[in-house]
């Protein structure tokens, strides 16, 4: 199913409920007992057991060794932990799979784990032009000039110079930024009477010429959609493979929180539906249909929240306030460093608020992705006026995505409204130096990501790594929370007030990422009645020195009652 057939296909005469199959049922009718190890359960005591036992794809009992072999019976298979340590199946609430997939098979890495200066990348774009045929396009992804020194950006004047000969598109690290060269412009057919689309800029210099940088997917995607590989890359292969991947950071769950951003339309849910389909999904996904594409275009496909099963299932719907902070487009109350710019507003106030009160109104869960102070000011706003219409917060459970920048009167205002944050965790680690000494200066770099402040004030909240902006490695992502330590300066340690324990960061990958995505009945927890979906590591994290977690091994990941990785 390539992306240019789910297009043609759509989904509107379909209907959306019935697209999404039956989560396939593990067949072993023969239980299984775990035991002999450290059961961190996750539940509400965050109790430790003996032993557990499973049954098909669903949780038994939890307890003793005695009480897990009773309910097990004679004829279970029992399986020695061998003083290993199992938690539940590993849950990351915000990523972009079904995208990213697609970006990951079709863009090549040049980010900072790989090259440290933008000399180093242009070096890179450079090489492949000599390899590659003219006229055929060089697309990466994950450059990011916040944490690579030189130039702020990539604009017409350093990719021309590489070539001219190829279309060249870089995608920012953040994905709310990207740069091309006026070749690939050129291949888009994008001139300079170009519009900027609402919410999002075509940059241009002073004299109003456009430069090649581009902020918000609308606007840079297009230039990207003239790409061919894009719309002949197979979405539904490169999802279960990429899906299948993850298995070995011990993750069970994932979601995708731009659902229709490969299709630029509904029919995004083909290829959910597709893969789930196949027998071969390793991890649960959860998905928001993206605001960019309409809510018109949604209701009229029959999209509703709830629509698939335990397997794949549409969870919420997803609005962006801002863009990101590190690529200098996140909304702030004040500009940023030695600077007059205070960012993009992706919507404006009156919007968020009308397309949330539309959305709530009809039951949608609402994830809005919030960066800068002045964008969460803007989703506050929005959700005071969802309670003040009358309209049951607890049921909409609203969030704020990476919720970066965080005042203390913000977080009493997200614990009066009911509000939860999701913390993209890696902004600490990876950008903040970079927040400290390009981004905000040193005091406003302490309000990022303060998970310890929102654990005190009783706000729920979540890690995740918002694949592909950062690795979806769950044991790194606790890391990070617990020693707040720095990528650029190991030694230097962000807003130390703000480290939590291991057990509140476990907490946030699991039961609490269970509850935002409105799953908490089901996963997120060892309990009996719950899917078996477990992680097998070789240490307990809690035991082990806090800047080694990341070190610990992922032995074996279960999810829905079968083995689905091996170390």
């Amino acid at each position: 199913m390539s992306r240019r057939g789910i297009l043609k296909g759509g989904i509107a005469a379909v209907g959306a409920a019935h697209l999404l199959p039956a989560a396939a049922q593990a067949q072993d009718t023969a239980a299984t007992v775990f035991t002999g190890g450290t059961i961190l359960t996750v539940d509400a005591d965050f109790s430790e057991a003996e032993a557990i036992a499973i049954r098909g794809n669903t949780i038994l009992a939890v307890g003793s060794d005695a009480d897990a072999r009773n309910a097990a019976g004679e004829d279970a298979r029992i399986i020695d932990l061998a003083g290993r340590t199992m938690l539940p199946g590993f849950i990351d609430p915000h990523t972009h799979v079904i995208s990213g997939a697609m970006i990951d098979a079709i863009a090549e890495y040049v980010g900072m784990a790989r090259f440290g200066t933008v000399a180093e990348v242009l070096d890179r774009i450079a090489e492949r032009a000599t390899e590659t045929p003219a006229g055929e396009w060089l697309v990466f992804r994950n450059f990011d000039p916040a944490v690579q020194e030189g130039p702020d950006a990539l604009t017409f004047a350093e990719l021309d110079a590489v070539s001219t000969d190829h279309p060249v598109f870089l995608l920012n690290a953040s994905g709310h930024v990207a740069y091309a060269n006026s070749k690939a412009f050129e291949a888009a057919g994008i001139g300079e009477d170009v519009e900027n689309p609402p919410g999002a800029e075509f940059v241009r210099d002073a004299d109003g010429n456009l430069t090649g940088v581009m902020k918000n997917n609308v606007a840079f995607l297009k230039v990207l959609s003239a790409y061919p590989l894009l719309t002949s890359t197979e979405p539904v292969e490169a999802l279960i493979g990429h899906l299948s991947g993850w298995s070995r950071f011990g993750l069970t769950t994932v979601s995708e929180l731009s659902l229709g951003g490969v299709t630029q339309s509904p029919a995004d849910l083909q290829i959910m539906s597709a893969a789930s389909g196949s027998g071969r999904l390793n991890a649960r996904l959860r998905a928001y249909p993206f605001y960019t594409i309409g809510a018109e275009a949604w209701d009229a496909a029959g999209v509703k929240q709830g629509d698939g099963d335990a397997l794949a299932r549409v969870a919420g719907y997803k609005l962006i306030a801002d863009g990101s902070n590190q690529g200098f487009t996140g909304l702030q109350r004040e500009p940023y460093l030695n600077s007059d710019d205070r960012g993009l507003a992706y919507m404006s106030p009156e919007e968020l608020k009308s397309v949330a009160l539309d959305r709530a109104g009809k039951g949608w869960h609402l994830a809005i992705h919030g960066n800068g102070d002045a964008a969460i000011d803007n989703i506050l706003d929005a959700c005071e006026a969802l309670r003040d219409a009358g309209i049951d917060m607890s049921m909409i459970r609203a969030r704020i995505e990476h919720c970066s920048i965080l005042h203390d009167e913000q977080i009493a205002r997200m614990k009066e409204l009911g509000v939860s944050a999701s913390f993209l965790i890696g902004h600490v680690h990876y950008w903040g130096v970079a927040m400290r000494d390009e981004v905000f200066g040193e005091d406003k770099a302490r309000l990022l990501d303060r998970c310890k402040s929102c654990e005190e004030a009783g706000v729920r909240f979540t890690l995740q790594s918002d694949f592909f902006v950062t690795d979806p490695d769950p044991l790194h992502m606790i890391e990070m929370a617990v020693t707040r330590k720095t990528w650029k300066e190991p030694d230097y340690v962000l807003a130390p007030e703000e480290r939590i324990s291991v057990e509140s960061a476990i907490r946030a990958l699991t039961s609490e990422a269970a509850w935002q995505l409105y799953s908490e009945h089901e996963i997120g927890s060892l309990e009996p009645g719950k899917f078996a979906d477990m992680v097998i590591l070789d240490q307990d994290p809690r035991q082990v020195d806090p800047d080694r977690i990341k070190d610990i091994e992922v032995l074996e990941t279960w999810m829905d009652g079968r083995q689905v990785f091996k170390a």
